[in-house]
């Protein structure tokens, strides 16, 4: 609040008004540095994650035009698979890997998929869906190894997981500070030291000439602060708050029938369950959970109306009814749990009550077996597009 009203100087002006806010702007780069095991000079502040992925993939572009290659994955967040696009329709060529049934994926495919003109691989260090954590270690050490940048976004893990960028070696990571309890509109890119960048805002000398804008003190400020709790409470994250997450699913999975968990167990961020309930629909259980105090979500987009599958469980191979009636509860460092016990008093009936007024209710069990079929076979079809018998890539597999 300070920074809003008293000292609501300048943090790139001379003078010292300005100068003096200019000292909080370091201490709180310094948390976020501290955070991720970073240089506070390795830390570039920007408006959010999003414009984080999408600064490092550019960069990478814009400073080795000859390469016009990128790998990323089919389950990353939109704000990679949005800025694919657009790339694409501009003549480049992004590769899109596919996972496993659990939502892991294989590093193998990841070492095919990498070629002379590939500029940079990008993969999501713990998906926002299903919470499952891929293998950035052992990816980001196989790209060094090819010569190609890696870049990850890791907006869901901060507080949750430790991250050290020293430690896995990655090139680029992208963080958002509201998935810290901090304010919106606020996140930083980590930019390895010595790695050449081309900033994606182009302006004035802000963030050493890598990020052009005045800075958003207040919010930088509140991300700093933000950033050192969540060191604090890092081991709190990784018990209570598990044990409440896996409380929740166990009790779910064990009194509630064709529900099922979607992604792998483990390795999981410890906030995060995503389950599928058969023969309802997300959205219907999502407004009934509102209007009793719950907030949850589905990984469902809407589009011209319909409501259609997450794009991640797609991946994964699970049938469109399950994907259709998947949800996701994510915890934190304010669940109770009276909060949990709230959860597991309702759900129960508002699943037994859009089930029996569904029409895809179990009356009709070969529609689903049907279309887990379908789905599993687009999966193995697009896993199969990368390699033939010989273990090689496909050409133009993308």
């Amino acid at each position: 609040m300070p920074f809003l009203t008293e000292q609501w100087g300048n943090a790139s002006s001379a003078y010292q008004f300005g100068q003096r806010v200019r000292a909080h702007l370091d201490e709180a780069r310094a948390k976020v540095a501290a955070l991720v095991n970073a240089e506070p000079k390795e830390i570039v502040f920007t408006s959010c994650g999003t414009e984080s992925n999408n600064s490092a993939i550019h960069s990478a572009l814009a400073l080795n035009p000859g390469k016009r290659h990128v790998v990323t994955t089919a389950v990353e967040h939109s704000a990679n698979r949005k800025y694919g696009e657009f790339l694409q329709r501009r003549g480049y060529e992004v590769s899109y890997l596919p996972v496993e049934s659990d939502g892991s994926l294989d590093i193998h495919l990841l070492d095919q998929s990498i070629r002379p003109d590939t500029a940079m691989v990008s993969v999501m260090w713990a998906n926002n869906e299903t919470g499952v954590v891929f293998p950035i270690e052992e990816a980001a050490a196989l790209c060094r190894s090819k010569g190609v940048l890696f870049h990850t976004d890791a907006v869901q893990v901060p507080g949750k997981l430790k991250l050290d960028v020293r430690a896995t070696g990655v090139d680029f990571l992208s963080l958002s500070a509201h998935k810290l309890h901090a304010p919106k509109g606020i996140g930083a890119l980590y930019v390895k030291r010595r790695t050449r960048y081309q900033p994606y805002v182009m302006g004035g000398h802000q963030e050493r000439g890598r990020r052009g804008g005045t800075e958003n003190v207040p919010y930088i400020v509140g991300f700093g602060r933000a950033a050192e709790l969540a060191l604090a409470h890092l081991e709190e994250e990784n018990t209570r708050v598990r044990e409440l997450r896996d409380r929740l699913e166990q009790t779910l999975l064990a009194n509630i029938p064709n529900c099922t968990r979607n992604g792998a167990r483990e390795p999981r961020l410890p906030n995060t369950s995503n389950l599928a309930f058969e023969f309802i629909e997300a959205e219907a259980a999502l407004m009934l959970l509102d209007q009793v105090g719950i907030c949850a979500s589905s990984g469902s987009a809407c589009t011209t109306g319909a409501v259609e599958p997450s794009h991640v469980l797609t991946a994964m191979g699970v049938s469109p009814m399950r994907a259709r009636g998947s949800l996701r509860f994510s915890l934190g460092l304010y669940t109770t749990a009276v909060e949990v016990d709230h959860l597991l008093q309702h759900l129960p009936g508002i699943i037994a009550k859009l089930r029996a007024i569904s029409p895809l209710n179990a009356a009709h069990p070969d529609n689903d077996r049907f279309d887990l079929a379908s789905a599993r076979r687009k999966r193995e079809q697009a896993r199969n597009a990368w390699a033939g018998e010989d273990g090689e890539p496909n050409a133009g597999a993308n």
